[in-house]
């Protein structure tokens, strides 16, 4: 059930004005190119930006992964979840304008056109949220953009905010906007048993 509204959604971000026009395939090796990488096949200048998590500090955790789907109508998980609940406030994960923000089949979803990535550019979404910017507006990477809205839990369980990322029809991990330090958890610390003294 979730996989066909999150197909629903998607086909209407498609289609709106100003959003990227569709494509059958997005270009080789774009899955994994790092944050801050060139993007290959996307131009000269096209940049895998380089992200922040969408939700935190702390860093969230990643409730369920990318799943890419064999097929374009095919099971499969077209974004990552993040531990988040209702009220949590939601960054941009990059630069860009923001192309949607509305309902979609009764959930809020926010969609932004992310800067100088070539063509058709990426775009991330957010849902469920109530956003906090306007279509057309320019956002920074780490501006607040939304909050996490209730309705997350026929998605996931028990709240979290769904995060995605596509260049045209093409589904792309989301995790492959952000540098490597951010992935990585810090190294444990080791404290000791009693207070001193």
């Amino acid at each position: 059930m979730h996989s066909t509204v999150i197909a629903l959604v998607l086909s209407v971000l498609a289609a709106v004005p100003g959003a990227a026009p569709p494509t059958a395939a997005g270009p080789a090796g774009a899955a994994s190119a790092g944050a801050g990488a060139p993007v290959p096949g996307a131009g000269p200048v096209a940049v895998r930006p380089a992200g922040v998590w969408p939700v935190g500090p702390p860093r969230p955790a990643v409730v369920r992964g990318w799943e890419p789907p064999a097929s374009a109508y095919g099971p499969g998980h077209r974004g990552v979840d993040l531990s988040a609940p209702p009220g949590t406030e939601v960054r941009a994960a990059a630069a860009g304008r923001v192309s949607f923000a509305g309902p979609v089949a009764g959930r809020g979803v926010l969609s932004i056109t992310l800067t100088a990535t070539g063509a058709p550019p990426l775009r991330t979404t957010y849902e469920p949220v109530r956003p906090r910017v306007r279509p057309g507006a320019e956002v920074a990477a780490g501006q607040v953009v939304a909050v996490v809205a209730p309705g997350a839990g026929a998605h996931c369980a028990p709240a979290c905010l769904h995060w995605g990322l596509r260049r045209g029809d093409t589904y792309l991990d989301p995790l492959s906007l952000l540098p490597g330090p951010l992935l990585r958890r810090p190294p444990s610390r080791l404290l000791p048993l009693h207070e001193p003294g």
